[in-house]
């Protein structure tokens, strides 16, 4: 039988952590296997390969291992349409709370986490509980997220003017995204440059679709 502790243990290997999990009626038992900060990126780097969307490529090989490994169902974001509803499984997870930028933002973390997939188990195994922490938005005064884009672009979300933004090589695409930069929360946790550059290309290609 899987134990939560083991999955963790697995997932870290991969600078991956577990981040929770819940029932749902759907797929059964989820643990939900996410990234807080540059930890996974080492580890990414180390095991690239010249593909299309390498990162979620790796994700796919890593989560693919781990539900193996376990005897679980792989799931991932990516998957779709229709897309399997990740963020309203992350919030019964965790204390995590949409931002005002729409972004899940954490207590610990800030705006510089993610999820990679989940584990799906048919069979109970025993979760963590969630922590019970409040939205740190809902006390945080000067919401300094809000005016921090350079362009205005941030809330409510204006495609056009980010992605112009980007495409002019403005600063967010050099050191990621100013408004995560901006929130007081998970300062320690912000990308490496290499990374913050890697996921906004990303980004703005995605724009283009």
């Amino acid at each position: 039988m899987a134990v939560y502790a083991d999955i963790a243990a697995a997932a870290a290997r991969h600078g991956l952590r577990a981040r929770g999990g819940v029932v749902t009626p759907e797929f059964g038992t989820l643990v939900l296997i996410g990234s807080a900060g540059s930890e996974f990126w080492p580890s990414f780097q180390a095991a690239r390969r010249d593909e299309p969307d390498p990162l979620d490529a790796w994700s796919r090989r890593v989560i693919g291992e781990l539900a193996e490994r376990f005897g679980a169902r792989p799931l991932l974001p990516q998957d779709g349409p229709p897309f399997l509803p990740f963020q309203r499984w992350s919030m019964a997870a965790e204390p995590v709370y949409p931002s005002p930028m729409g972004v899940l933002v954490h207590p610990q973390y800030g705006l510089w986490h993610s999820y990679r997939g989940a584990l799906a188990f048919d069979a109970p195994i025993d979760l963590p509980p969630r922590a019970d922490a409040p939205n740190p938005c809902e006390t945080c005064a000067d919401r300094p997220c809000i005016t921090a884009c350079p362009v205005g672009a941030a809330v409510p979300y204006d495609v056009p003017k980010c992605k112009g933004h980007l495409e002019a090589g403005g600063v967010c695409r050099r050191i990621g995204c100013l408004p995560r930069h901006a929130c007081p929360l998970g300062q320690d946790y912000a990308y490496v440059p290499e990374q913050a550059s890697f996921h906004m290309a990303a980004f703005l290609t995605a724009l283009w679709c």
